[in-house]
Order: structure tokens, then C-alpha cells, then sequence
């Protein structure tokens, strides 16, 4: 890459949990990759409370090489936390945002400095979903039709956190001090100039995925919830929905009696009506129930993370 193409410095952020075994792979290819594209390069490692040598691979290789930073959390506080901690430790002119575990393909940087230096503040790598399981992609796209049609800003499937971003995106992104966080969508929703470069499917490196379905489901919940408030809409007109329902039934029933004369009520619709009157209850007061959750977790206003140790660069702030 010529210089006039090349970029100044260029920080990779790289959440990790339980990751010791792809690190030195990744940081081989990271290296390769970028040396011929920027001047300068930064690893933010952010170890994300590893119960393996996470960490300790970590520190060892930013021993032998100072581009190399680590940061280490007291616990795990998840991938999210981990992710703005090395944000704001970030100092480059852009910032990569990469998984650890080599799903995430570091050949792929070159193109996403190139987008970057063609005036584009974001630019969004998108994974290709060839390989998949017939069932995994029709719920993924399935989830992401539903999810389009709920939030405020849109998200596209195949779109993760693998992307790169401006100075000014970063700080836009950091800005926001939320504590439920989903940076899918808050990366959609400080907007910018974007591009998107597709790439294939890979498989991860060593050991194997944290996400389980229950923290998939749970994920998903935090996107839907954190960006609109259309399901406390929905709530009230299902209510006005049971209402109406509700009225046309006595009408039907005062008709019933005026034509046919008094008629003792069926035992199977008096507790169908109240069965599902009382669920119609229960999900609405579960939708208040998780707004309200999140209104307590923000006003507590607690730390996204604590750091307990930091390698190669001063202690981030928390």
C-alpha cells in the first residue's frame, strides 16, 4: 500500500473469554496483516474474567511485542463491557473491533482501511451465512425481521460487532453511557458514512463458544428492549384489543338472553376467558417488568466493568 494510502495508527480490539488457545494465532495474523497498511499498530487484548490462561498468554506476548496491550477484568462482566473498555483505551485513528477466535478473519483488514481512507467512518464487515445450518438461518433471518419491525434503527442480518470504525465514531459510541448495552444497535444508531464488505463463514479456532441459546435469547431481549418502547404499545392495544372482544361477547350474550331466554353459562368459556385474560395480565406486567428492570439497573448507575490488571498502557477508565 502506497503511503498516501497508508494509515497512521491503527488500534484491534479484541474481546476475549477463554481464549488462550487462538491468541497466538491471532495476533500472528493481525500483525501480518496490518504492517503493510498502517504505520503503527495497537492489540487491545481485553480479557473478559477467563477461567483458562487467557490473560497469562496475553501478557507473555505483549512482553515480546509493545504494540500489544492487555487489559484484565476482576470478573466477567460479558462481551459488551469488554468491548467499550477497549474502546476508550483505543488511541488510533481508527479502530477495528474483532472476536478473538478467529471467526473474525485479520485478512480482511486491509480492505476495511482501504473503505476507511475512502472517506467512509464506518465499515461494516458482513458474514455470509453459506454453511450455516438450514434451521440457524431461518431463525436468524426470522429474528431479524421481527427485530426490524420493532427498534428504531435498522439492523442487518449477518452484521455483528466485526467492524471498523472512525475516531469520531469511537468517541460517538463511548459517549453513550448506558449500561444495558447493544452495540449492534448503537453502532447503527450513531450513524455515520458506512460501508460493507461481505466475507465467508469460518470456524472458530481453538475450544468453543460461550453462547449458549439461553444467552442468545437473553441478547436478543436486551436488543429489542434498548432501542424502542413498541412493546408497552403492543401491550395496550392488546388490552384495547381484549376490551373490544370482550364487549362484542356481553353484547352477543344480552342477545342470546332477550331471544332465547336466560341461559346458564358455559363452564369451558368462563375459564377460557379467564385463563387468557390472566395471560394477556402476566405478559403485559412481564414488558413493564423488564422496562422497569432496566430503568433500576441505569439509575444505580454502577460501573460497566472493574479492571484488576493492565499491561502495556495506563489504567482505563472504568
Amino acid at each position: 500500500m502506497s503511503d498516501e494510502h497508508r494509515l497512521g495508527l491503527l488500534s484491534v480490539v479484541v474481546p476475549c473469554y477463554a481464549e488462550a488457545g487462538n491468541l497466538a494465532d491471532l495476533h500472528a495474523a493481525v500483525v501480518h496483516a496490518a504492517e503493510p497498511i498502517c504505520d503503527r499498530l495497537e492489540l487491545i487484548v481485553v480479557d473478559d474474567g477467563s477461567p483458562d490462561a487467557t490473560f497469562a498468554t496475553a501478557t507473555a506476548i505483549a512482553s515480546e511485542d509493545p504494540r500489544v496491550k492487555v487489559i484484565s477484568f476482576s470478573r466477567n462482566f460479558g462481551k459488551e463491557a469488554a468491548m467499550l473498555a477497549g474502546l476508550k483505551a483505543s488511541t488510533g485513528d481508527a479502530v477495528v473491533v474483532m472476536d478473538g477466535d478467529l471467526q473474525h478473519p485479520p485478512e480482511l483488514l486491509p480492505a476495511l482501511v482501504e473503505a476507511f481512507l475512502e472517506g467512509h467512518d464506518q465499515v461494516v464487515a458482513k458474514r455470509s451465512r453459506r454453511g450455516d445450518p438450514w434451521l440457524r438461518t431461518k431463525l436468524s433471518q426470522l429474528y431479524y425481521r421481527m427485530m426490524n419491525r420493532l427498534v428504531d434503527v435498522h439492523l442487518d442480518d449477518g452484521v455483528g460487532d466485526f467492524r471498523l470504525l472512525s475516531r469520531r465514531a469511537v468517541d460517538a459510541v463511548v459517549s453513550l453511557g448506558e449500561m444495558v448495552r447493544f452495540s449492534k444497535g448503537l453502532f447503527a444508531w450513531v450513524g455515520f458514512d458506512t460501508a460493507v464488505i461481505e466475507y465467508e463463514n469460518r470456524g472458530r479456532g481453538a475450544g468453543a463458544s460461550a453462547w449458549t441459546i439461553p444467552k442468545l435469547f437473553n441478547y436478543g431481549v436486551d436488543g429489542a428492549i434498548s432501542f424502542n418502547s413498541k412493546p408497552l404499545r403492543l401491550g395496550f392495544w392488546l388490552g384495547a384489543f381484549v376490551v373490544a372482544m370482550t364487549a362484542v361477547y356481553l353484547g352477543w350474550l344480552i342477545v342470546n338472553v332477550l331471544t332465547l331466554g336466560i341461559d346458564v353459562p358455559g363452564y369451558v368459556t368462563l375459564v377460557a376467558l379467564v385463563t387468557g385474560l390472566g395471560g394477556v395480565q402476566l405478559i403485559g406486567l412481564g414488558i413493564i417488568g423488564e422496562y422497569i428492570g432496566r430503568m433500576y439497573v441505569e439509575v444505580k448507575a454502577r460501573p460497566h466493568y472493574i479492571v484488576r490488571d493492565a499491561v502495556g498502557l495506563r489504567r482505563p477508565e472504568e
